[in-house]
Formats: C-alpha cells, structure tokens, sequence
C-alpha cells in the first residue's frame, strides 16, 4: 500500500437506498401534519376532478355511441349530435384546470411559506452565538432556489397524480361500460408497464444519489488541486493527485453507466405502457369481434387509451421520475437534519473514549474494543476526532484505514507508528483535509474538514510532509510564511529554540538570500519546523517531518513543539518520538491500537517488535 492517493469509495447500494428511505420516513409525519390541516382544499380538489373524470368518460363513450347508433346505423344525425358530446366535454376541460388551479394554490403556497419559514429559522439558529456551524452559507439558496423548486415540483406531482387517477378512473370505466372484453385485453399491459416503472423508482433514485456524489467529488478535487498546484509540485504529491482525480473521473463515468442503464429500464417501462396496449388491443380485435365487441366499442376503446388513458401515464411517469425525486432531495435538505450535524451524543459516547475506539488499518474486517486512555467529558470538543473513517485505494482494493475511531484531546502529543505503507500518511492527510474519506468522518476542533476552503483549513492545522519545502526567497520569508505579522523577537527566538542559529547566520541572518538547492534536506526539514511552529494554526502534523535529522535534533525540535500551545501528532520512524508522546497509536494491518509506551509493550505485539527493532 501507498499513500500516494486515494479516492472516494463509491456508496453502496443499500446505502443509497437506506438514504432515501430514511429521507422518506423523515419526510412522511410533516407531509401528514400539513395535509391533515387542508382538508377542504383537498375535498375541493378531488371535486373538481371528479368533473375531469367525467369528461374523460364522457369522450370515448360519445365515439362509440356515434359509431354503433349514428353513422354504422344509418342515422347521421344522431352521429353528429354524439360527436357534439365529445365536443362539449373536451372544450369543458378549460374551466376544469381553472378550477384545478385556484384549489391548488391552496396548497403550493402554504408550504412555500412554510418552507422559507424553516429555513429562515434554521439560518437564525446557525447565525446565533453558539451556533451549531457558524454562519449558513447555503441560506440564501434556500430562501430563493430550493424554496422554488419545492414549490414548483409539489405543484407538478399534485397536478400529475391528481389527473392520473381520476383520468384513469374515468377511462376504465368507459372500457367497462363499452365491454368487459375490453379491459381484459388493455389492463394486463398497462399494469405490467406501470409495475416495472415503480420497480425502477428506488434503484434510480440511488443510482442518481451515487453519480450526484460521485460528480461533487470530482470538482471538489478539481477545485482543490488547481487552488494548491504550488504545494502539489513542491511536495512532490502531484502523482497522486493525478491517481486520484484519474479513479475520480472513472467512478463518475462508471455511476453515469449506471444511471444510464436505470434510465434504459425506464425507457423500457414507458413503452411497455405507453404502447403495448394500443398493439395489444389491436392485435385482439378478431377476439374481441367474437364476443360481441361492435366497432364503435372498439373505437372507442382506441380513443379512451390515446386519448386519455396513456397520456396521463405518461406524465405521471415522467413527473414521478424527475419532479418526484427532485422534490424528495429538497425537501430533505430544508426539512431534514442539520447537514453535517453531529451524531447523537448517546450513540457516539457509548464507543468513543479519548484514544482510538475501535477499528482496524486493513485485513480481516474483525473490529477491536475500544482500548487505552479515559473518557473524554463531552463538554470538551477534541482537538482531532475520526468517526468510522474508511479509506479505500480504488474500488476493489482493500481500505487503508477501515472503521477508525479516534479522538485526540486539546494540547495531546500524540504519536502514529505502523510498518511503511499501512496508512500513517493517509491519516495525517485525512486529518489535514488533503484527502477525503470514502466513508466516515474526520473532524477538526469540532468541523468537518472534508470540502472546506484552503484558507478555513490553513488556519487549522500545519502539515509538514517528509519531504520539507522551501523557496526562494529571505530567510525571514521562509520561516514567517505561514504567520506574516510574526515579530522578530518571536522569530530569532524560535531559531534559537531549535538550534537554527548558525544556518541563519550563514545565510545572512534573517535578511539573507535562501536557495533551496544550497541546504541538506535536515536543514530544509528545520526550516519547515520552525515555520510550523511560528503558524498560529493549533494543530500541528508532522509526517516523518524530523527523519532526516539526528536524534539530538529530533529530540529538541519535537520538544520544542510539544511546548507550543496546541495539539501535535507526529508519525514516528523512532523509538524515541513514541515515548516522547503523550500516547501512540499503532496501525498494524488488523487492528488499531492507542495508550502509553506501557500499555501498549503489553498490548500490542506489533509494537513490542518495533521496539526490537528499534533498539538493535
């Protein structure tokens, strides 16, 4: 394993499909409450499409009267008074959808209202002191896009459904009454076509769920690579980035095939519904004409399905598949819980303590107990905090890090060891934001760090990877970038502190030219050190960041940032950096482990053989 790049793991299925079902069950007793309070809108509705059920009745039996009792029966006259009939009820569908649509305000602005209500209400409660995410920057596309759009695609399905039934009440009626034969030879089609359609509805709605994330993914990486292209060159990540943007493009291309697919199905359904029964009815004429079916009923039958019948069901199919789901994910992002909230407390603090709580770095799949250290009071928000994080290396491969839980307290010095390739890296990276996970969630003083802004994340943490990085510049550039407005007192005080004097002097003293390609990588890694330790950032992650410096150098530099006010987690390639730390977390491909140099001698074989191999 490397941990050159990373991906995000696909959501399964059952996952997608648990989320919908979950929306719909989050969405179902307000949708009662506010129908519940609109009963007379409701009771008016139906009235006024009772009246289109008639119309539709009214259509094709008119045909066949005018058939079989007018024009086959040699009175013309009566014909054209039947079509006159048909007439009459096609031209009174006006003031039925004028009727249709007064009611329906009823119902459409009311929930707008109610809608932009809550949403308002929950851009308060963000925006007060003591928020629980800051400022709601999704608040203004709320009120105004997604508030619409509810609105609209509510009217939609309403309109559609409400057609659909009593249309389609109308028409089999009509069928009925032309000829029982009739609905024997038209219903089994329709029913089929409809079947496989709603088969289609929950497998769709994952499928658009998994390409909605799949696509978000890949220009949240986008957007983040091109903001840090210096950083990606410098740090010499760019190869990975490439791996992972190339496995990002892949999954989104692979879940379109697959919402394709799923749309083939439904393509499928509207033709087995839309047409299978005209062919149907067409080919049973012979039989039909055997059992007394006249021709007027025939034709009237033809004009209950082009008509009426498969138009309706068209749109309900059409509706249902794009305003349907468009309304679902809408309303469970204004009505749903706090996007990114967090978990409830009696549900994660029964698996959590101040440590590693259970899961593994790859292999068997088997979960550890929650191991070492003391709870946390729940007051404390940690300094790090990891919520089942997987991460996977592509789709297939098995994840780096599998179900780890972790909790690192305000001000610990936390130590990461494990054999090269085991996911020390990775997890720094997830930490730092750099990488997302494929499932779970990483935290940092409280925030979600997936997706967040470079500059939200740069004022969080420092990541000082192996492989240090310096430009071209001044001294004082170099070691006051990230904290511009450092005093100089501040600055020669740290050089002091981490033996950095006689390079600075060398160089010129602050003011002096720096060449990157004049320093050994030990001094490059202290440059970076004393840069970290200048940043006001509270969390520091060194990631193999002292490996090329002498024990006694290591030794200082790490004590001199375990000094500085803030959290540091450090992956260790000493014995020495594991004891210096408050505790370790060992990643050993099965299991994860975290406590003192003590406990974990007792506990964990892996680290025992480290520290073997350490001492020899």
């Amino acid at each position: 394993m490397t941990s050159a790049g990373t991906r995000r793991t696909p959501v399964p299925d059952d996952g997608a499909r648990d989320a919908g079902a979950g929306a719909l069950r989050r969405l179902a007793p307000p949708a009662r409450r506010f129908l519940a309070h609109r009963k007379g809108v409701l009771v008016r509705l139906a009235l006024w499409s009772l009246a289109e059920s008639g119309q539709a009745f009214l259509v094709g039996h008119a045909v066949a009267r005018c058939v079989d009792d007018g024009f086959l029966a040699g009175d013309p006259r009566r014909g054209l008074l039947w079509l006159a009939v048909a007439l009459v009820a096609v031209l009174s569908g006006a003031p039925v959808v004028r009727g249709v649509f007064a009611q329906l305000s009823g119902l459409t602005e009311p929930l707008r209202d109610a809608l932009v209500r809550r949403a308002v209400d929950r851009s308060m409660a963000r925006a007060a002191p003591g928020g629980p995410g800051g400022p709601d920057r999704a608040a203004v596309s709320r009120l105004t896009n997604q508030v619409e759009i509810a609105r609209d695609s509510f009217a939609g399905l309403v309109l559609t459904l409400r057609s659909f039934v009593f249309t389609a009440v109308g028409a089999l009626l009509g069928l009925l009454s032309l000829h029982p034969a009739l609905l024997v030879v038209v219903l089994p089609p329709l029913a089929a076509g409809l079947a496989l359609f709603l088969a289609t509805l929950r497998p769709m709605a994952a499928a658009q769920r998994r390409a909605l994330a799949a696509d978000e993914a890949l220009g949240d990486h986008a957007a983040r690579s091109r903001a840090a292209l210096r950083d990606l060159a410098a740090c010499g990540t760019g190869p990975g980035a490439e791996r992972r943007g190339a496995d990002l493009v892949a999954d989104a291309a692979a879940q379109a095939r697959t919402l394709a697919g799923w749309a083939a199905v439904r393509t499928a359904a509207l033709g087995v519904a839309g047409h299978l029964p005209v062919l149907a009815l067409l080919v049973a004429v012979p039989w039909l004409r055997g059992r007394g079916v006249s021709a007027g009923a025939l034709l009237g039958a033809f004009t209950y399905l082009v008509q009426s019948l498969l138009p309706a069901l068209h749109t309900l199919m059409t509706a249902l598949g794009a305003a349907g789901a468009r309304l679902l994910v809408v309303l469970d992002r204004i009505l749903g819980p706090e996007p990114g909230a967090a978990s409830p407390p009696e549900a994660h603090a029964a698996s959590t303590v101040e440590g590693c709580d259970r899961g593994r770095s790859r292999g068997t799949g088997v979960r550890t107990p929650a191991v070492g250290g003391h709870p946390v009071p729940r007051a404390a928000v940690p300094a790090v905090e990891l919520r089942s994080v997987t991460l996977s290396y592509g789709v297939r491969a098995e994840p780096v890090l599998d179900a780890l839980d972790l909790r690192v307290a305000p001000g610990e010095h936390l130590a990461v060891v494990g054999p090269s390739g085991i996911g020390k890296s990775t997890l720094t990276r997830l930490v730092a934001g750099t990488l997302a996970p494929s499932r779970g969630e990483v935290r940092v003083a409280g925030g979600v760090v997936t997706g967040r802004p470079a500059v939200e994340l740069a004022a969080l943490r420092v990541l000082v990877p192996q492989e240090a990085y310096v430009f071209s510049g001044t001294v004082g550039d170099n070691l006051a970038y990230l904290n511009p407005d450092v005093r100089r007192a501040e600055l020669e005080a740290a050089v002091r502190a981490f033996g950095l004097g006689p390079l600075v002097e060398r160089l010129g003293g602050p003011d002096g030219a720096l060449r990157p390609a004049e320093l050994s990588p030990g001094e490059r890694q202290l440059v970076a050190l004393v840069r970290a330790h200048l940043s006001p950032a509270p969390l520091l992650l060194l990631d193999e960041a002292t490996c090329h410096l002498d024990p006694a150098s290591e030794a200082r530099a790490e004590e001199v940032l375990a000094g500085r006010p803030g959290t540091l987690l450090v992956v260790a390639h000493r014995l020495s950096s594991a004891i210096r730390a408050d505790r370790t977390l060992v990643l050993d491909g099965e299991r994860a482990e975290c406590g003192t140099h003590g406990e974990l001698l007792a506990r964990s074989p892996l680290y025992r053989d480290l520290t073997g191999h350490w001492h020899a």
